[in-house]
C-alpha cells in the first residue's frame, strides 16, 4: 500500500529521433512527458496536429455508424461476435505497424461513408415519393389519360377531389341542375375522387364546387391515373431494393471493425504524440524533453532508449521540492478496486501516505454490516464476481465496482453468520443483537443495541484515521506532530470506545468506564498542552481550548456513524417482512410458500424474489454512497490531503484496444 516514488527524465537527443524515442518510450509504458522549463536558445516545438485530428474524427465518425449498424443487424439476427467489443489484446508490433493500414481503412472509411449518404439520400427520396404516392393513390383507378378529362365548346369538365363529407350534398345540389353531371370515380380515406361535367350556360356550376371544397387535379395531362401511380410504385420499390442491398454491403464491411479501431487508437497515439511537443523545447537539431518514470522503473526506459539510438542523453535525477509528481498506485488486485472510491474523492498525492488499503477494509466491514445477510452477501458475491471476471480483461469503473460489491458481499456474509439471517429469516442462532428490537441501558436510557455497536465500529474507524495521519507525519520526519497529533488523538479514540463499553448496563463493566475515561481525559491533555507547541505564548492558549472545543466535532462524528443502523435497520426490517409473508407468516396467516395453495405459492416466489432483489438494490445504493460519505469525511478529514494527479503514461490511453505494451515484448 503506498505510491510508487517517482524520478526524472532529463533528454537531449536529435530532433530525427524524436520519433522513434517516443516510440520507445511509449512502449516501456513507464514515461508521462511533463512541461519542460524554459532554456535559454531554445523555444516550444510547435507542429500543427490540426489534420491529423480531422483524420482521427473522420475513422472514429465511420467506425461509429459501422458498429451502430452491425450491432442492430446482430441483435435483429441474434448473431453472437466478439468484433464490437473493446478491449481486446494486441501485440506492441500490431499497433506500430498499424500504419501500413492507412491504405485500407482509408478506402473502408470513404465505402462506409459513400453507402450511408447514399442511403441517407435515398431515405429523403422514398419519403417525398410516399407523400406524392398517397396524394395519387386516389387517381390510380383513372386509367385514361388526364387530358381526356378536356372541357369542349359547350361544355367544361372538372376532374378533382372533395372532402368525403361534401359528396353527397354535392350530389344532390347537381341534381337540381339540369346541364350538370356528376360522377363518383373513387374514394380513399375521408377523399372522394370526381368528374364534374356542367353546360357552360348554367350558372353557379363553378361556385358549387367552389363550396365542396373541390381541389383540381395536379398531374399533367399526358398521364393517366394508373401509370402515375405505378411509376411511384416502381421508384418506391427500387429505393427498398438499393436499400436493401446498401445495409447488406454495410454489414459485410463489418469485418474490418477490429481494423478500423486498431487503425483509430494508432492514430490516436500519432496525434497524443503532436501534441505533448508542446510541452518540448528545441534548437536547430535538438530537442529537450522532461518525464516522470517511476523509480522502479528506470532500468527499463534506460535500456529502450540506448537501443533506439546511439545520439541520445539523458539522467535521472529527484522531483524539485516544489514539483507534485503524477500519483501512481502500488496496491494488490483487492485494494486496487477501491482506487476508484478514493479517485472519486482525489486522486492521492505522490507525497503522502495512501490509505487504500485501510480504506478498503473499512469500507467492506460497513458494507457487509449495512447489508447484514447471508443471502443478500451471496448474491453480492457471486453476481460481483461473476461480473468482475468477465472483464478480466478490461479495467474499467465497473469492473472495479463489481469487485468491490463483491469483496463486500463476502463481510456481508461475515455479518450475516453473527446476525444469523438468510434473506430475513433466522437460520442460526445469533450472536449479534436484534436491529429492530434488543435494546441496551446507557445511564438508564433504552438505546438499540446495534446503534451503540455501530458508533463503536466509528470510534474504532475513527481511530485508524489518526493513527494514518501519525504515519504520514512520521514518513515525513515529523515523529512528534505524528506522535502528538495523531497518536495521542487515537488513544483518546481508544479510551473514548472503552467507556462507552462500561456505560452498558448489560455488560456489568463499570470499570470500563473508569478506564476509558481516564485514558480519554489524560489524553485529552496531553492534546491540550501541546496543540499549541509551534506557537507563542497566547497562541499556546488558544491553540489548546481548540482542541478541548474540538470533542464537539468528535462527538458529532461519531454520530455520523448511526446512519449505519439506520441503513442496516431499514433493509432487515423490510427483509423480515418479505420473510414473514413468504415463509414465516403471523398469527393469522401461513406464509405463502408454505401455504399448499398453488396461487399463493406463485404469489409468495413472486414477492421473495422481486422483494429481495428490490431491497437489495436500494441496500447497495444507500450503502455504497453512505458508506462513502463516511470515507471521505469522517476518515479521510483526519488526514488525507488528496489532489493528486494520477500517473499517465505516453500512449497508454486507447479507446478500443488492450495494448501489450513491455519493453520485453
Amino acid at each position: 500500500m503506498a505510491v510508487a516514488e517517482m524520478s526524472k527524465l532529463n533528454l537531449v537527443a536529435m530532433s530525427y529521433d524524436r520519433d522513434r524515442l517516443l516510440n520507445a518510450l511509449q512502449r516501456t509504458g513507464a514515461t508521462e512527458v511533463k512541461t519542460h522549463y524554459e532554456v535559454e536558445n531554445t523555444s516550444p516545438v510547435t507542429e500543427s496536429s490540426e489534420s491529423l485530428s480531422g483524420q482521427v474524427n473522420r475513422i472514429d465518425g465511420a467506425l461509429n455508424l459501422l458498429a451502430a449498424e452491425v450491432s442492430a443487424y446482430n441483435k435483429d439476427n441474434k448473431v453472437k461476435t466478439d468484433d464490437l467489443k473493446d478491449g481486446f489484446s494486441v501485440s506492441y508490433r500490431e499497433f506500430i505497424g498499424a500504419n501500413s493500414l492507412k491504405e485500407e481503412c482509408d478506402a473502408v472509411v470513404d465505402k462506409i461513408n459513400l453507402l450511408f449518404d447514399e442511403r441517407r439520400t435515398l431515405a429523403a427520396e422514398k419519403t417525398k415519393l410516399e407523400r406524392a404516392q398517397s396524394t395519387s393513390e386516389i387517381y390510380a383507378c383513372v386509367t385514361e389519360k388526364f387530358g381526356e378529362f378536356a372541357s369542349t365548346t359547350h361544355t367544361k369538365v372538372k376532374l378533382g377531389t372533395i372532402p368525403l363529407e361534401q359528396l353527397e350534398p354535392l350530389i344532390k345540389e347537381t341534381g337540381l341542375k339540369e346541364l350538370c353531371s356528376l360522377t363518383s370515380l373513387n374514394v380513399s380515406g375521408d377523399t372522394a375522387l370526381i368528374s364534374f361535367v356542367y353546360h357552360k350556360s348554367e350558372e353557379g356550376a363553378e361556385e358549387l364546387l367552389q363550396n365542396a371544397g373541390f381541389s383540381s387535379c395536379p398531374y399533367p395531362p399526358e398521364a393517366s391515373g394508373a401509370e402515375l401511380n405505378a411509376e411511384i410504385t416502381r421508384k418506391l420499390n427500387d429505393i427498398t431494393g438499393r436499400t436493401e442491398e446498401i445495409s447488406k454491403e454495410i454489414i459485410k464491411l463489418g469485418k474490418h471493425i477490429k481494423t478500423l479501431k486498431i487503425y483509430s487508437d494508432y492514430l490516436g497515439f500519432e496525434l497524443e504524440k503532436l501534441t505533448l511537443t508542446e510541452k518540448m523545447r528545441a534548437t536547430q537539431k535538438t530537442f529537450l524533453m522532461e518525464a516522470y518514470v517511476p523509480k522502479e522503473a528506470e532500468e527499463v526506459v534506460k535500456t529502450a532508449l540506448e537501443e533506439t539510438t546511439d545520439a541520445v542523453y539523458f539522467e535521472f535525477g529527484e522531483p524539485a521540492e516544489d514539483e507534485m509528481p503524477p500519483t501512481l498506485y502500488k496496491n494488490n488486485a483487492v485494494v486496487k478496486n477501491f482506487e476508484t472510491i478514493t479517485n472519486m474523492y482525489s486522486p492521492v498525492n505522490a507525497k503522502e501516505f495512501d490509505p487504500n488499503g485501510v480504506m478498503a477494509f473499512f469500507y467492506s466491514l460497513f458494507l457487509g454490516f449495512i447489508m447484514g445477510d447471508i443471502g443478500y452477501g451471496l448474491l453480492m458475491l457471486i453476481v460481483g464476481g461473476a461480473i468482475y471476471l468477465k472483464m478480466h480483461s478490461q479495467d474499467g469503473g465497473l469492473k472495479r465496482m463489481s469487485g468491490v460489491f463483491a469483496i463486500g458481499g463476502i463481510f456481508a456474509i461475515l455479518w450475516g453468520l453473527l446476525f444469523g439471517s438468510l434473506f430475513g429469516l433466522e437460520v442460526l442462532a445469533p450472536i449479534m443483537p436484534n436491529a429492530k428490537d434488543d435494546t441496551w441501558g446507557v445511564m438508564g436510557i433504552n438505546v438499540p443495541s446495534v446503534l451503540i455497536i455501530a458508533m463503536e465500529l466509528g470510534i474504532v474507524h475513527l481511530m485508524a484515521g489518526y493513527i494514518c495521519k501519525a504515519i504520514q507525519h512520521m514518513r515525513r520526519g515529523h515523529f512528534w506532530d505524528g506522535m502528538l497529533d495523531g497518536f495521542v488523538w487515537a488513544v483518546f479514540s481508544i479510551g473514548v470506545g472503552i467507556a462507552i463499553a462500561g456505560f452498558i448496563e448489560q455488560a456489568n463493566t463499570p470499570i470500563l468506564a473508569y478506564i476509558g475515561g481516564g485514558i480519554a481525559g489524560v489524553s485529552l491533555l496531553i492534546a491540550m498542552l501541546t496543540a499549541g507547541r509551534k506557537e507563542k505564548f497566547f497562541g499556546k492558549i488558544t491553540k489548546g481550548f481548540g482542541a478541548a472545543y474540538g470533542i464537539i466535532n468528535y462527538v458529532s462524528d461519531v454520530l455520523s456513524y448511526a446512519r449505519l443502523y439506520g441503513l442496516m435497520l431499514s433493509g432487515a426490517v423490510i427483509a423480515q417482512i418479505i420473510a414473514e409473508y413468504t415463509v414465516v407468516g403471523n398469527a393469522t396467516t401461513v406464509g405463502f410458500l408454505v401455504s399448499g395453495n398453488p396461487l399463493l405459492i406463485i404469489l409468495g416466489v413472486f414477492i421473495f424474489v422481486v422483494g429481495h432483489v428490490f431491497n437489495l438494490a436500494i441496500g447497495l445504493l444507500g450503502a455504497y454512497i453512505h458508506d462513502a460519505r463516511l470515507q471521505y469525511v469522517e476518515f479521510f478529514g483526519r488526514f488525507y490531503e488528496g489532489e493528486g494527479e494520477l500517473f499517465a503514461p505516453l500512449g497508454s490511453s486507447h479507446k478500443y484496444i488492450k495494448l501489450e505494451s513491455s519493453a520485453k515484448k
